[in-house]
């Protein structure tokens, strides 16, 4: 069995150059299968709210949402960190309310880290977590959290002064302990400055190769119930296709009498085919209520 992995393997793997590969993972099902794939990291992402509780953004995702799917990532999971995003308005009122939902996550979801978005507004509650004990993974850029202030799923990052605030956002979190860095849709050029200028892991989604590792959506990689991708997804698989066919085949079969067959039926013992022709022969010689009510009234 895979040793398990912690941060201190994600700052090994980033300082021996080799990639980190995270993958978000939202139940039981994607956490095996994204571990099977070789997934580091399993992020129980706020993108749960979109991709699989149909909300239209990531606001309407709560902490006991991000607790539920935790819980069945952290059930299954064998060896890759599990890392669980704070929700919208779980860390925001205040450094004492970050530290409470921070630690609800590790102690009752088993996630092994938490991400929070942002940059010098979170430093504080950053650094209260990392003091009692909670790793936070950062993450700076597209911050969909704050969609509505941002105007949109936009790049970041594009003027001088907004490269310049990543910049320094990045540089102040790293102070304040985070492991990590989450770079989201920013130009190439920048995150591959941030990752050349910080010593933890700089982990990129739509911000280019020149990172120390890649998250993407699980549904996004396997195009499974998404009408909409971005223009960093790449997806390897269309199961947007396979699966509506497949359940086709199995309408076909049931409505043409086609399954079950034998091959997927249980046969009955000889001793119970022999019970139910005797009690089916006293239906036909005495009637249906005298046998049921007779027949209710023996043990099993």
């Amino acid at each position: 069995m895979a040793l398990p992995i912690t941060i201190h393997t994600l700052a090994r793997k980033t300082r021996e150059g080799e990639k980190i590969v995270m993958v978000t993972a939202y139940d039981a099902p994607s956490a095996r299968l994204a571990e099977a794939g070789g997934a580091d990291v399993l992020l129980v992402g706020d993108s749960l709210g979109m991709v699989v509780l149909g909300y239209a953004d990531t606001l309407s995702v709560t902490l006991e949402d991000i607790l539920h799917h935790t819980k069945a990532v952290a059930r299954v999971r064998e060896h890759a960190l599990i890392v669980a995003d704070l929700p919208f308005m779980s860390y925001q009122v205040s450094v004492e309310q970050a530290l409470t939902s921070a630690g609800r996550l590790l102690q009752e979801g088993h996630a092994h880290a938490v991400k929070l978005e942002g940059g010098l507004p979170v430093i504080q509650s950053v650094e209260r977590m990392v003091a009692a004990g909670i790793p936070v993974m950062a993450h700076l850029g597209l911050t969909p959290q704050s969609i509505h202030q941002l105007g949109g799923y936009k790049v970041q990052g594009k003027t001088p002064d907004a490269a310049a605030r990543i910049l320094a956002d990045a540089h102040a979190l790293e102070s304040a302990g985070a492991f990590s860095l989450v770079l989201e849709c920013v130009p190439s050029d920048l995150a591959a400055l941030i990752a050349m200028e910080l010593t933890i892991p700089v982990i990129g989604i739509g911000a280019g190769a020149e990172v120390d590792g890649q998250v993407l959506v699980f549904h996004d990689i396997l195009r499974y119930g998404t009408a909409y991708a971005p223009k960093f997804v790449r997806a390897y698989a269309n199961l947007n296709a396979l699966i509506p066919e497949a359940i086709a085949q199995f309408a076909a079969d049931v409505r043409e009498g086609r399954f079950p067959t034998s091959d997927e039926a249980y046969a009955p013992s000889p001793e119970v085919l022999d019970a139910l022709r005797a009690i089916a022969h006293r239906i036909d010689a005495e009637g249906d209520d005298e046998i049921a009510g007779g027949y209710g009234g023996a043990s099993s």
